[in-house]
């Protein structure tokens, strides 16, 4: 209950302080690229329960229909604005939204497309769904290069699968099993830092 109190009142008071950077994002996203600005995709949540993930456009419009699900290198899809708001994070401030609504949480395992949940092992499944996804965990920031890694491998959604999902379930299983408010705050801090 006091971890979903401080994520509406942190998503309240981020999507008011961050108002006008949405507003120039919006406005280059427009002005670089045909197509909407926001990028919506399916992903699992809490109890298996699906929800529309929010972000800022950063690849060509139906880049989905062109290409894999996961970004592999200097993705020839990407956008111009697209490979700043990547690397600065900026795409994700639109989960802010998720986060307000209960989708998310601010901290927690980040959200996969179904395809990818289908590989986890049931046990490991029902304790990772039992919790929000979020936002950033440790998974998170230990993979923020998972591009670049994907992008030496021969057959890159086979390197997803077997060899980063079992590693990013870890993080996963152990944020399930000791996380706590405090814990959450300092995440969140070790994220800003990492970027």
């Amino acid at each position: 209950m006091l971890k979903r109190m401080f994520d509406i009142a942190l998503s309240f008071i981020g999507l008011i302080l961050f108002s006008p950077i949405f507003f120039v994002v919006y406005l280059w996203i427009k002005i670089d690229s045909k197509g909407p600005v926001f990028f919506r995709q399916t992903r699992v949540g809490r109890h298996g329960i699906h929800f529309e993930i929010y972000k800022f456009r950063t690849m060509i419009a139906n880049a989905e229909k062109l290409g894999p699900k996961i970004t592999v290198g200097s993705d020839q899809r990407i956008t111009r604005s697209g490979q700043f708001l990547r690397k600065s994070k900026l795409d994700e401030l639109p989960q802010l939204v998720n986060v307000f609504v209960g989708d998310m949480s601010f901290v927690g395992p980040r959200p996969e497309v179904p395809e990818y949940v289908e590989y986890y092992p049931i046990n490991v499944k029902n304790k990772v769904l039992s919790v929000r996804p979020g936002i950033t965990d440790n998974a998170s920031i230990a993979f923020r290069n998972e591009s670049e890694i994907l992008a030496q491998s021969e057959d890159p959604a086979n390197t997803y699968i077997h060899d980063i999902l079992p590693k990013k379930l870890d993080f996963y299983l152990d944020y399930v099993n000791s996380h706590s408010l405090l814990g959450d705050i300092k995440l969140i801090f070790k994220t800003l830092r990492a970027l």
